[in-house]
């Protein structure tokens, strides 16, 4: 089942472009696709600044 996606307007070079469009001739992937994938990237790259669970310390006993 496809997931619900979210419009959103990006702006990129002539030369991302021209590039993404011969990506998409050679493979016929969508654009869109590659540009999802890129932002994935993105961010696992950074995904120390993203909120997340924190970790317990299992070291120390609790306090009571």
């Amino acid at each position: 089942m496809a997931r619900k996606k979210v419009s959103t307007t990006i702006y990129i070079t002539p030369e991302q472009n021209e590039r993404l469009k011969l990506l998409h001739e050679r493979t016929k992937v969508p654009v869109a696709v590659y540009i999802r994938e890129g932002i994935d990237l993105v961010l696992d790259r950074h995904v120390h600044n993203l909120p997340g669970q924190l970790v317990l310390d299992t070291t120390t006993p609790p306090k009571r």
